[in-house]
């Protein structure tokens, strides 16, 4: 048998014109196929010596060595042949002159075979498994009752999801075909696992579904105790929770529990039929183990467990034991880049994020809101910042810049910019003269770094309070949007702003101003190149799409309109996005704010806090059912998933109610779940959507906020 041909006779029919080559593999030897592979010279080859091969190519070779399952691996492009013992057997005369060549060579005619070549590189194309239907098969030499045989073809992957090459697999049973292709699937979902969060999602479904467990723990080093993420058999899970971060739980670094054993040892044990588990047990679940099996993660950086335990008695054969160490030596390796990902996505972060306002200015009738999303990967700062603070005549500064580029130097400049702008504007916060005092910095920073490539676009305005005039200047950056609120029961309308273009910072140019006036319910949205420019189309069709937007906005609210920016544009960008909204509301708002403890009795106590304010504003019932509904939902959602204490705040105008729960953990991106009807949870976004007029999420550093906004059909408050 050479893969999937030559089943019938459990033999390969050697071609009559055998090259010299196999004609010497019919010498016997003493020596393991394991022994070969790691004695061959494979420096030759385009697999290169054993000691750089891929973490995910050498675990499933030492996976394919260990099986006492025929298996076959075939990798890269000319597919050199690497097998097991049992494998050899049906090789017979071809074996051992085989391992480590081109299949082409190794298999002569036979590989052009139908069944065998054409099946295993149309896996190696396409990336998908392809599972034969069982056959009668004479396997052994020398056997006579026959048996029946599954072949099962499925790609290796590197541990950057890329196709390798391709295990076959001829078993009597499915059972290990379908565990084999599912560690090519654990390969392809750890590729684009970010971080720790993703990657414990990713293997507790991976091992609870391809070894029918009972129990599975995750756990990582944590200083000098651990953290762990446990997963136990009739779990509650829906599509809700597999969305939001697991739950972790911190233990100490006690060698009686098994997982932290294997972790400081870097052994793995097996055991087989006992009590492992009594010892450190947290709950009767883990008690009532009686099989498991704890295998270390061990990277440079990393050190963690995996175990994975039945209540039942369990022998752990040599194969499951392979594909066990194969899967925890790719779980190790995508720990291990989710921890660097997320030390250098904080920092990014935190360097972007100390160099934006904390908080923007308060006024009575004009309200400011902004976003900044980064983009790239998240792992970099940019360049791209907003402000907006008190000048000292009482008039309001606002600007949106951008600085070229994606890493600490942009960032550095950014950083520069936004604090010469605040010392310029304090002095004479006429726009021509901002622009050029800023002028004057960007160009002596290129000419210092003899980099002449520092790009700066900006665009600053001075809005003042009394009468909401804008007077306003531009350095070579896009125009803001007006969005005027279409009063006297007129359609809202959109447009961009006239501003006089002027050339980027550093440039020497001459700015000149323009000037527009705020009236009540209108808003005045900047915004970065990010939010607008996607490959492959142009900028005006950018342009069109965001004035459109804002236009159909249901309301003028600082805050939907910043949500709404970013989302305008269909298609990814690459670059940073910022956004920078102030609107002259109708009337003075009314605020409330409420600190919630991460506590059961949370959600109720902001519920009959709530009630009572929105009566005393005398805000419609219907109104207040809906909303108290949701912010609820919201409450609980970020009590228990971010595990912090949350803020709610309502603010609440002529024409809108606007609320807000804010938390401080790293629950990440808050995306609507897809429930079933009878699902008991994640039904609470969803119902948001329904009963709102428009929602959505403002990403910080420190946390998320999740927000939501009614209308009042006009009718303003008391």
């Amino acid at each position: 048998m050479v893969g999937s041909a030559g089943f019938g006779s459990g033999r390969v029919s050697l071609p009559a014109a055998m090259p010299p080559v196999q004609a010497a593999a019919a010498q016997p030897t003493a020596m393991g196929c394991a022994a070969l592979v790691h004695s061959f010279d494979w420096s030759g080859t385009s697999l290169g010596p054993i000691t750089g091969w891929d973490p995910a190519v050498r675990a499933a070779v030492e996976l394919v060595l260990a099986s006492p399952v025929p298996m076959l691996l075939t990798v890269g492009e000319d597919c050199l042949v690497i097998y097991n013992d049992a494998y050899a057997e049906a090789l017979d005369a071809l074996h051992p002159v085989a391992l480590g060549r081109p299949a082409a060579r190794a298999f002569g005619t036979a590989w052009e075979q139908p069944g065998l070549g054409d099946v295993i590189q149309q896996v190696f194309r396409t990336g998908r498994a392809i599972l034969e239907p069982e056959s009668q098969v004479q396997f052994a030499p020398g056997r006579t009752e026959p048996a029946f045989y599954t072949r099962g073809h499925s790609v290796i992957r590197t541990s950057r999801g890329a196709v390798a090459g391709v295990l076959t697999v001829a078993a009597e049973t499915t059972h290990v075909v379908h565990r084999l292709q599912s560690l090519g699937e654990l390969t392809a979902r750890l590729a684009g696992a970010l971080t720790l969060d993703d990657v414990t999602r990713v293997v507790l479904t991976y091992a609870m579904a391809s070894f029918d467990l009972d129990h599975c723990v995750l756990l990582v080093d944590e200083g000098l105790a651990y953290r762990y993420v446990r997963r136990i058999r009739g779990e509650m899970l829906d599509e809700a929770d597999e969305r939001l971060p697991p739950v972790w739980r911190r233990i100490p670094a006690d060698p009686a529990a098994p997982a932290v054993a294997a972790a400081e040892s870097g052994r793995a044990t097996f055991v087989a039929d006992g009590e492992p588990l009594r010892a450190v047990a947290a709950d009767r679940h883990e008690t009532r183990v009686r099989a498991l099996a704890a295998l270390p993660l061990r990277t440079p950086s990393l050190r963690g467990a995996l175990t994975v335990g039945f209540r039942r008695a369990h022998t752990w054969l040599p194969a499951e034991r392979a594909l066990l160490r194969a899967a925890a030596e790719l779980v190790a390796q995508a720990a291990e880049r989710a921890r660097r990902f997320e030390a250098q996505h904080g920092t990014a972060q935190l360097l972007q994020r100390s160099m934006l306002p904390e908080h923007l200015p308060e006024l009575d009738t004009f309200r400011i809101a902004a976003r900044y999303d980064v983009g790239v990967d998240g792992n970099a700062a940019g360049g791209d910042f907003y402000d907006a603070f008190h000048l000292l005549d009482g008039r309001l500064a606002m600007v949106l810049g951008d600085v070229a580029g994606h890493d600490v130097r942009a960032a550095a400049v950014m950083g520069q910019v936004r604090a010469a702008l605040r010392a310029l504007a304090l002095t004479d916060p006429s726009p021509p003269s901002v622009l050029a005092g800023l002028d004057r910095l960007v160009g002596s920073l290129g000419a210092e770094s003899r980099n002449e490539e520092i790009f700066v676009t900006v665009v600053y305005g001075v809005l003042d309070p009394s009468d909401g005039t804008i007077t306003m200047a531009s350095a070579g950056h896009p125009p803001p949007v007006l969005r005027r609120a279409g009063l006297g029961g007129e359609p809202a309308t959109a447009e961009l702003v006239k501003v006089p273009p002027g050339a980027p910072l550093g440039l020497g140019g001459r700015w000149q101003t323009g000037t527009l006036r705020l009236e009540r319910g209108d808003t005045i949205l900047m915004f970065s190149d990010g939010v607008v420019e996607r490959r492959g189309r142009s900028l005006n069709d950018g342009l069109d799409a965001l004035v459109t937007a804002a236009g159909a906005s249901p309301s003028g609210d600082p805050r939907n309109l910043c949500s709404l920016a970013t989302a305008a544009v269909p298609g990814t960008t690459d670059d940073d996005v910022a956004v920078l909204a102030v609107e002259h509301a109708l009337a003075m708002s009314r605020s409330a704010t409420m600190q919630v403890a991460a506590e059961p009795t949370g959600p109720s106590r902001v519920r009959q806090w709530m009630t009572a304010r929105l009566r005393e504003w005398s805000v419609p019932e219907p109104v207040i059912g809906s909303a108290i509904l949701c912010t609820s939902e919201l409450t609980t959602n970020a009590l228990l998933h971010a595990g912090t204490p949350a803020q709610v705040q309502i603010d609440l105008n002529a024409e809108r109610l606007l609320v807000s729960v804010a938390d401080t953990g790293t629950r990440g991106s808050v995306i609507r779940a897809h429930a079933d009807t009878l699902a008991s949870r994640g039904r609470g976004l969803g119902l948001i959507e329904e009963l709102s007029d428009s929602w959505g999420t403002d990403p910080t550093v420190r946390g998320s906020t999740v927000w939501f906004e009614m209308l009042l059909a006009g009718k303003a408050p008391a």
